[in-house]
């Protein structure tokens, strides 16, 4: 493909790519397709000679967007989202153009200093401390994965990577019962393992706060037995039901007990940038170590961002870095984010956030995260009123309920929703309970998408009472 050719097939992508967006609210939101549909489509063997980039083309329009799951449609109400701004999908063509690898100063300056900016403007917009620094990673889960690590090095004095974690005793992660899987994996991948990571009770409604006493307790009796604690890993918005840890105990706790303390807020965080949540979900986050927050969840940005804060970096930096010869730099003074994250490869994400912030503001943004809050609230308040039982209230956009019958009935009301194709939702367990999640984030959706999906439930539920 020669430049020419590129530009006129740019052109197109970026013609379809304004089209379908005006269109996804007329396509359901999940395909109702059988497994192996579209890999039957799909030659088995690849091509000898290359083909024409028309008949490509032509394949992708017939194949792919039915076949999509529209994680952008505006009555995607399941999960969490993966937001994609417009102004952000132009940064994220421009890196593709420009194709950088980011992993060393040297190799991508601007990207670099760029990143070093944009963790700071995000600082500030979410209200934490001078002091912070921080890099942005692919997803929370690799985040969460470096900070612990990180606990991991600390606890055995910075000689697991070197010596392996023979000897060195049970190392122990604390956190709640709702965290996500991530944490568990993160657990695995680290070599820690899965017993070691201590799951303590939480409170009742509102918060689902881990108990603060249970895990004073439950540290002195693993050290009592001789384990070593290492470390404690606290919520902001889990992903069951939005789930927050009451910071200022578990900073307090962790202080008491010389432990690494990081925060998963990879959904809530990014409502922080308004001010009026702070008081309630992020009094005392100045103490943790470590803070994830995705911007590509509820900001905007374009999937793959996600943003960690560190209040030392020294730390994971001495757990990560790795120097041959050959990614040594002449510049001392320089930042190389590779050195803060697993991988060594990096993709210039910064441009992204640069593009987002400006263009919408942090006003911009505000508004819709107020609009989503504001909306969920008022659509579960529609759903109480016609008799649906509100399982946990709203925390920010999310909530779940239950129809009428038993755990059954409530997987089948689910089925039947997104097979509906009008809206999209997800099943959740809480105390033992099947609920449905119901949250608001998609970056374009409506007050009036919103409570369109109240007039789905309530049809769908009536049909199967």
């Amino acid at each position: 493909m020669d430049w020419d050719e590129f530009a006129a097939w740019g052109a197109k992508a970026a013609e379809f790519g304004a089209e379908y967006h005006k269109g996804v609210r007329e396509r359901p939101v999940r395909p109702a397709v059988a497994p192996g549909s579209f890999a039957d489509r799909l030659a088995p063997v690849p091509p000898e000679a290359g083909e024409e980039m028309g008949a490509i083309w032509e394949d992708f329009e017939r194949i792919v967007p039915e076949g999509l799951t529209h994680w952008q449609h505006p009555r995607f109400f399941a999960y969490f989202p993966a937001n994609a701004a417009p102004v952000s999908m132009l940064a994220e063509m421009l890196v593709s153009v420009l194709a950088p690898q980011c992993m060393l100063w040297q190799t991508s300056p601007v990207a670099t200093e760029m990143e070093g900016v944009m963790i700071d403007w995000l600082r500030q917009a979410l209200g934490l401390p001078e002091g912070f620094s921080g890099v942005i990673q692919d997803s929370a889960s690799s985040a969460t994965l470096s900070a612990v690590l990180t606990m991991r090095e600390r606890a055995t004095g910075w000689t697991g990577n070197r010596e392996g974690l023979s000897g060195k005793g049970q190392l122990r992660i604390y956190c709640s019962d709702q965290v996500h899987s991530s944490i568990d994996r993160a657990c695995w991948v680290a070599g820690i393992g899965q017993e070691n990571l201590v799951k303590l009770p939480t409170r009742d409604a509102p918060e689902f706060a881990v108990d603060a006493e249970a895990l004073r307790a439950r540290i002195a009796e693993d050290r009592a037995a001789g384990h070593v604690p290492a470390g404690i890993i606290a919520v902001t918005g889990a992903t069951g039901v939005g789930a927050w840890d009451h910071l200022p105990e578990l900073v307090e706790i962790a202080r008491d007990e010389g432990l690494y303390l990081h925060l998963d807020a990879a959904w809530a965080g990014s409502a922080m940038i308004c001010p009026e949540f702070r008081a309630q979900f992020w009094e005392a986050v100045e103490g943790c170590d470590s803070i994830v927050f995705n911007p590509h969840k509820w900001l905007g940005a374009q999937f793959d961002c996600s943003v960690q804060f560190l209040r030392d970096p020294k730390q994971q930096i001495d757990t990560l870095k790795i120097e041959p010869e050959y990614l040594k730099t002449s510049h001392a003074e320089v930042v190389n984010y590779s050195e803060w994250t697993i991988p060594l490869g990096r993709r210039f994400r910064a441009l992204k956030l640069w593009f987002l912030i400006r263009y919408y503001g942090l006003e911009g943004l505000r508004a819709r995260l107020r609009n989503h809050v504001a909306w969920a609230g008022a659509l579960c308040e529609d759903l109480r009123r016609d008799g649906f039982e509100i399982v946990t209230e709203p925390i920010l956009s999310l909530f779940t309920f239950r129809g009428p019958g038993d755990d059954a009935a409530q997987q089948a009301l689910v089925d039947a929703i997104n097979a509906d194709g009008r809206i999209y939702v997800t099943q959740g367990m809480h105390a033992g309970r099947k609920v449905i999640r119901f949250q608001v984030g998609q970056f374009d959706c409506t007050r009036d998408d919103v409570m369109m999906a109240g007039t789905v439930i309530r049809e769908l539920a009536g049909d199967r009472s």
